[in-house]
């Protein structure tokens, strides 16, 4: 337990020194990787900046992220992807993009305020089937800022969250929040 309080520590320092670009570069570069640990990320930033600073940093950087992420799948996912797939494959893959294109904006918000759904499958996802800039945009900037907060708040690992009942709650309770904000959200903007 001391050696990873020793790694908190001088992680947290090399965050610190480095100054918020440290932070920034560090949460895009995980919308990109995906075995890169976003909750050890946010944390670190919380750890570094404070609770409000490390959030804020963590949320637009990780929204940041994610829609470049998505332009890259948009924009080059047809030229690139499927040069290299059979026929068959390529069939099954649109069949699967086409339903989900048509996912509601309250869904792909769902989907990402969930914290253990990986975003970077969100994000090509969505990408490639062309969800509209609009709802994909939405979707994050909404969704990612309960996500962040909820790294920041709770901190712990998959099982010690799911073996929390105030983590249960919280969850719960950020997934109807940011269920209603779509649908409102949708509403106004007229996106579905």
């Amino acid at each position: 337990m001391d050696a990873v309080a020793r790694f908190i520590e001088f992680s947290t320092e090399l965050i610190k020194q480095g100054g918020f670009l440290v932070g920034f570069i560090i949460i895009i570069f995980e919308s990109f990787i995906p075995i890169l640990p976003l909750a050890i990320f946010v944390a670190l930033n919380i750890n570094a900046f404070g609770f409000f600073i490390g959030v804020l940093l963590s949320w637009v950087a990780t929204c940041i992220g994610c829609y470049i992420c998505y332009l890259l799948f948009y924009y080059l996912s047809s030229k690139i992807t499927y040069k290299f797939l059979s026929k068959n494959t390529k069939e099954k893959i649109e069949r699967g993009l086409k339903k989900f294109q048509h996912i509601s904006l309250s869904g792909i918000v769902l989907l990402i305020t969930l914290p253990f759904t990986p975003a970077f499958l969100i994000n090509i996802l969505a990408g490639m089937a062309k969800v509209s800039h609009e709802k994909f945009l939405a979707a994050i900037l909404i969704g990612k800022v309960f996500m962040i907060i909820f790294w920041g708040y709770i901190g712990k690992s998959f099982i010690e969250s799911m073996t929390d009942i105030k983590a249960i709650i919280y969850i719960v309770l950020a997934l109807l929040i940011a269920y209603i904000i779509s649908k409102i959200v949708s509403k106004k903007m007229n996106i579905e």
